[in-house]
């Protein structure tokens, strides 16, 4: 029983430290593994996917779409994985898998298109291919930054403005990731920004338009993979998908304790039991009176005048007293 529990707190450890894989980012993975693996088996030539100036001066427009996927080395391909599961998660889980996928293929062929005209007017010494899922990973996180209301964000414990956030993980995986270009980085979180103030709105996929591609092929084969959460394009449905609802057993929770209801039916006192506890039903009366067992009562009211009247009942014998 002791290694049970301690099995489970390892692996709910292991839950909250490693980020939800999501079907979006599993089929970018796979995508680029299956791609290096190609390369590998074939010994196709270093760079056969990498965008820069041959995209318009070679007429190369596959590489657009296939750069993100490539990569040289097997290092390359880790960290740059690593990168988009840690960068690029959030914007799946706030938009869905579907737009995410076409917001990946839209901000990667963009941002490749920009570096590859860019890189154009340079000279040839000058020029750096590149590749990778890094940049995509930078544009989803100032895409993110565009639409989140936080003010502030948290690395490694320090504290920075949401803005300058994409320039700080610019900074780390240029100096990390291997064959990252600073240029196409910073493009990419140009490209980003752009795309979150809506510049170019008109390229982006409706809320309605995604619902009905995920019910189509190839989207259904992603619902049906075990182990892995598709993010649906509904916002009520991405809410029940993220956030599930808690229903606790009895007796997990403690539960507030409340005083005894009496077992003495007392009239005409004006006042009801509201959890246990006597309140008044009238809101111009004052407290309600203490009862006492051996049938005294008095009552007070303060305003204008001032009474106080006592009735005592022994059998036959009454006594009452009226002061103005």
């Amino acid at each position: 029983m002791i290694r049970t529990d301690y099995f489970n707190m390892i692996s709910q450890i292991f839950k909250d430290v490693v980020p939800v894989i999501t079907s979006g980012i599993i089929t970018v993975v796979l995508l680029s593994c299956v791609l290096f693996g190609i390369q590998t088996y074939f010994s196709l030539t270093q760079g056969i996917f990498s965008v820069g100036a041959a995209v318009f001066q070679n007429g190369h427009i596959h590489r657009l779409l296939m750069h993100p996927f490539y990569h040289k080395t097997f290092a390359q391909l880790l960290l740059n994985i690593v990168a988009l599961v840690v960068l690029g998660g959030s914007l799946e889980k706030g938009v869905g898998t579907v737009r995410f996928l076409f917001l990946f293929l839209l901000l990667s062929t963009t941002t490749g298109l920009f570096f590859s005209f860019l890189e154009l007017l340079q000279d040839d010494s000058s020029r750096a291919p590149t590749e990778g899922l890094v940049p995509v990973a930078l544009a989803c996180v100032a895409l993110t930054t565009m639409h989140t209301k936080m003010t502030k964000g948290f690395l490694c414990g320090v504290s920075f403005p949401t803005m300058a956030l994409p320039w700080v993980f610019l900074v780390t995986t240029t100096a990390l990731v291997p064959h990252c270009v600073l240029l196409c980085n910073v493009i990419a979180i140009l490209t980003g920004w752009m795309y979150g103030k809506g510049w170019l709105s008109f390229l982006s996929m409706s809320e309605a338009r995604a619902g009905v591609l995920e019910k189509m092929m190839p989207f259904r084969l992603l619902k049906n993979i075990s182990g892995v959460t598709f993010v649906p394009s509904s916002t009520e449905e991405r809410r029940k998908t993220l956030l599930p609802r808690i229903n606790p057993t009895p007796g997990s929770y403690p539960v507030q304790a409340y005083a005894p209801l009496s077992s003495i039916n007392i009239a005409d006192t004006g006042a009801m039991v509201y959890e246990g506890w006597p309140n008044s039903t009238s809101a111009l009366s004052g407290p309600t009176p203490p009862v006492h067992l051996h049938g005294h009562g008095s009552t007070h009211s303060f305003g204008l005048s001032h009474g106080h009247s006592c009735n005592h009942s022994h059998n036959h014998h009454a006594h009452s007293h009226v002061q103005l």
